[in-house]
């Protein structure tokens, strides 16, 4: 592994010195036109999940151009992540970021976190971004947030609770209560009801209920809330039902990448 990151620094450096007559509107400029080259007219040309080769054909062309490309190491490493086979995927991610950290660093540690599960991992590629940048966003939600959901994964409820708790109030204050994200309200519940503040807990998921009546993952938490209370067992039998019947029309945690990976306490069903 040494051998190889050595290669690939010194591949690296020879590339950067042959263009280093450049001005970075030039470098911006050619590095796009290779980007149109060979993503846009090449590699989005073929569906990698069945033509993950052509695929790749394209991007190691690009690369043969310039290797200094980051968004061709990411674009390398993307479809292996949507197949599962995380650590072939981040190989290239890591070149990525170590050619453009600033915007491919978040997202190596939300892969980390919502795909790969590395938490501990995922925790310290998010807390150097905010040292380096601030708690910005990645995939709509801010790196605070994913480190919540981390902690979670493992088992540190209180620290998850604190940040999900910090978050949804930014937005209250931003926004309002209209915006506040569903999927955070869920967590935050998540993160009451594993400390066993079962009121708390069912009084958050209402919250998310009022924003997104058919979370199907919400009404199986409160119903399990409400059992844990002792709560009227029709009531609650009710409600799973519910939650059952809205899980198989897909109405379960609204994020972008759920088609690839189950997120953390997101309940599926069989019949």
């Amino acid at each position: 592994m040494k051998t190889k990151s050595t290669i690939f620094c010194i591949l690296l450096f020879f590339n950067c010195f042959s263009q280093k007559s450049e001005t970075e509107s030039e470098k911006s400029k050619r590095q796009n036109g290779l980007i149109v080259t060979y993503v846009k007219n090449c590699a989005e040309k073929y569906n990698y999940n069945f033509e993950m080769n052509e695929w790749q054909d394209c991007l190691n062309e690009g690369l043969k151009k310039d290797s200094t490309v980051a968004y061709f190491w990411q674009q390398k490493a993307m479809p292996y992540f949507k197949a599962k086979k995380y650590e072939v995927g981040m190989k290239y991610l890591d070149k990525a970021v170590l050619l453009d950290a600033q915007r491919w660093q978040p997202y190596r540690a939300f892969i980390k976190c919502i795909f790969q599960k590395s938490y501990n991992e995922s925790i310290a590629d998010f807390k150097d971004c905010i040292n380096k940048w601030g708690n910005q966003y990645e995939m709509d939600h801010t790196y605070k947030f994913y480190i919540a959901i981390c902690y979670l994964q493992l088992n540190n409820f209180n620290e998850a609770e604190f940040l999900l708790k910090e978050y949804i109030d930014n937005m209250l204050k931003k926004n309002g209560e209209e915006w506040v994200h569903p999927t955070a309200l869920f967590y935050h519940g998540i993160s009451l009801y594993e400390q066993k503040k079962y009121d708390e807990a069912i009084s958050i998921f209402d919250k998310a209920l009022k924003i997104y009546k058919n979370f199907s993952d919400v009404k199986i938490y409160k119903a399990v809330c409400m059992a844990r209370l002792g709560k009227n067992n029709a009531d609650v039998m009710n409600l799973l039902k519910e939650g059952k019947e809205d899980a198989k029309l897909g109405y379960s945690i609204n994020e972008d990448n759920i088609i690839y990976e189950t997120y953390p306490y997101q309940k599926k069903w069989r019949d």
